[in-house]
């Protein structure tokens, strides 16, 4: 027997819900490695570097990740480490990663623009 069509709005799905960072808590290397660590329950041999962080992201396979205050992720550290963590986002993306930025309205344009500076 065939179910009903839903709602455009509604979505029923099996796939295993999105891990959620908070970029409030991540504005350090230090600190986004112990908690992606915590978030993705990475191995306890996890290097907290980001070789390790491709690794362990590639031998993960299809994983969402969504980072929510966004704005603030790796907000205290060079601009070149937030390129660095978007480059290996982008080694896991072939291995299913997907990434989701989330912050305030009043916030877009400015990561934005910062994440295209970073993949620049």
């Amino acid at each position: 027997m065939t179910a009903p069509p839903l709602p455009r709005w509604l979505t029923v799905c099996a796939d295993p819900a999105p891990a959620v960072l908070d970029g409030r808590l991540c504005r350090t290397r230090a600190a986004f490695f112990e908690e992606v660590a915590r978030v993705l329950r990475l191995p306890g041999y996890f290097g907290n570097n980001w070789d390790a962080l491709s690794d362990c992201l590639r031998d993960a396979g299809a994983v969402g990740l969504v980072v929510e205050h966004a704005e603030d992720l790796l907000g205290a550290e060079a601009p070149g480490q937030f390129a660095t963590l978007l480059a290996v986002f982008s080694d896991a993306a072939g291995s299913g990663l997907t990434v989701t930025l989330r912050t305030d309205r009043d916030e877009e344009t400015a990561l934005r623009q910062r994440v295209t500076a970073a993949l620049s």
